[in-house]
């Protein structure tokens, strides 16, 4: 006899886990959002609502209600192919991000190709751009080229290693060093996966950014998540129907309807996505205010990881990483300036990254505050973007710049005294060319073209050097030094990871004695992958 006659009137023990495919993401959110205002089951609920009933839902619940947790209930699988280097930095820059970008370590950017901005009738700064890119282009390919011939010079395949493998692997480590020469005008493509909410945020951000193919991509992905969607089956569905037509005409609109029917995966929660005034307003402020208040003040050097420690109070904190954000000095410097600034400035400084703030505007970035660790990293734009990838901090990532200027790879994790770049006889050039973008994105940056001023950021190679403050928990500190301190990983990124633990033991030895860290200063099998 089961168990469940002996139940209480009204028991049930028979819990039901189904998963739930073929319903389209709004739809699917309908269905979710019906657990809180229904006694229906999933099915029950799936059965009766269409497109047109989940379009008049949301349209009530999203829209005039500000119900916004709804839009996290519908997923949308979005390809973004052929995008610079530069936006791809933009696009992927939200902590609520699933996607995977092409790897620098694994793909030969040579025949990816390069984005060409719009310089209106500056055809000089177009042309410097163009011969600046090339120039980039040729010192990757000849650099790749004679890495990889020292790397196969220096490390013998053994005879437990497939040939191909052991060439992919040695190209790899070569694409890891040549990689720095890559300008952020460099074509990528990546896939994402995320909530219709975070898409409408994403949007609104792309949309509200001053260069101009960003802001084209925030159109296009509203486009294409209101738009018809690719389908994967349609011309074997198309090709289902013929046949049934064939056998049957009578049920050939019925099978069409069932199995070409257009799908647009967000018709209704992305559709009013605009560029968000309050971040486009307080951008400019706080430009305006770091200019004021950092006027006359030189960058002071700082190491490749400062552990800030905290002595300062929560509004300082937030005024500090307001003008951080706007800023090119590092955190430390900024922090002791506005500690130092009378209680009403600091107030106004915080006070301005909210005046402009609409009824349904999150707050800035800047309000993720009371980290208890504060990583100010300033390293080489190819490892931050690896670096990037971490959605369990807060980053507050300053402006591209050159005043920092660029990192040079040295041992490419030979180790010992090796300069790989000037074994592989390519130092030379690739200081050449690294000065030479570097010269010629403040050129064009100066044009009187607005456009083109723009543009100049293309010209960052990914050797150059970014800051950015990375506000986490001991958690995510312990992950990201054991995660990225692998000898599996890029030697920009190992040597960042090495440095946080470092900086953690100084301050919090009994807490590093935790950490799972390798020790980036010891050597590495470079065949391990």
């Amino acid at each position: 006899m089961s168990s469940d006659s002996f139940l209480p009137p009204g028991a049930r023990n028979q819990t039901d886990v189904f998963a739930v495919h073929g319903a389209d993401p709004e739809v699917l959110a309908f269905a979710m959002a019906k657990y809180s205002r229904s006694a229906l089951s999933m099915r029950e609920s799936l059965t009766e609502i269409s497109a047109q009933r989940a379009e008049q839902f949301l349209n009530t619940f999203y829209f005039q209600y500000g119900h916004r947790s709804i839009a996290d209930l519908a997923h949308v699988a979005l390809a973004v192919e052929r995008l610079s280097l530069l936006a791809a930095i933009v696009l992927v820059d939200e902590q609520r991000w699933d996607g995977q970008e092409r790897s620098t370590r694994y793909q030969n950017f040579l025949k990816s190709g390069w984005y060409f901005p719009d310089f209106g009738q500056d055809s000089g700064s177009a042309q410097l751009y163009s011969e600046t890119v090339g120039n980039l282009f040729d010192s990757y390919k000849r650099t790749t080229a004679a890495v990889l011939e020292v790397l196969r010079r220096r490390i013998e395949c053994p005879e437990s290693v497939k040939t191909d493998f052991y060439e992919r692997t040695l190209k790899a480590r070569a694409f890891d060093v040549a990689r720095y020469l890559l300008p952020l005008a460099t074509n990528t493509s990546l896939g994402q996966i995320v909530s219709a909410r975070t898409l409408e945020t994403q949007v609104s951000r792309l949309l509200s950014h001053p260069v101009a193919e960003v802001r084209d991509l925030g159109v296009k992905l509203r486009e294409a998540a209101t738009g018809p969607a690719w389908n994967v089956n349609a011309q074997a569905a198309a090709a289902f129907v013929e046949k049934v037509s064939a056998s049957d005409s009578s049920l050939a609109s019925e099978a069409a309807q069932l199995l070409t029917r257009e799908v647009r995966t967000a018709p209704t929660l992305v559709k009013y996505a605009q560029p968000n005034e309050y971040e486009i307003q307080t951008r400019a402020e706080l430009a305006q205010a770091a200019a004021e208040i950092l006027s006359g003040q030189l960058i002071a050097e700082s190491p490749l990881v400062d552990l800030v420690e905290r002595t300062e109070t929560l509004e300082v904190e937030l005024a500090a990483t307001l003008l951080y954000s706007a800023a090119h000095h590092s955190y430390r410097q900024i922090r002791d300036l506005v500690a130092a600034l009378p209680e009403a400035r600091v107030n106004e400084i915080v006070s301005l990254g909210l005046r402009h703030r609409g009824a349904h505007d999150e707050t800035l970035r800047a309000f993720h505050a009371g980290a208890a660790l504060r990583f100010d990293i300033l390293m080489d734009i190819g490892g931050f973007r690896d670096m990037h990838r971490h959605r369990r901090c807060t980053q507050i990532i300053q402006p591209f710049t050159t005043v920092h200027g660029y990192e040079t790879p040295s041992s490419g994790d030979l180790g010992g005294d090796v300069e790989i770049l000037a074994e592989a006889g390519v130092l030379a050039d690739y200081q050449s060319a690294l000065a030479a973008a570097h010269q010629a994105s403040t050129q064009i940056a100066a044009s009187q073209s607005p456009e083109a001023a723009q543009s100049a950021l293309y010209l960052f190679p990914l050797a150059t050097r970014i800051r950015s403050l990375f506000k986490m928990d001991f958690s995510e500190a312990q992950y990201i030094s054991e995660l990225r301190s692998g000898p599996a990983g890029h030697f920009s990124y190992r040597r960042v990871a090495w440095e946080m633990y470092l900086a953690l033991q100084r301050q919090h030895p009994s807490l590093a004695a935790h950490i799972r860290i390798t020790d980036f200063t010891k050597p590495i099998d470079l065949l391990q992958r």
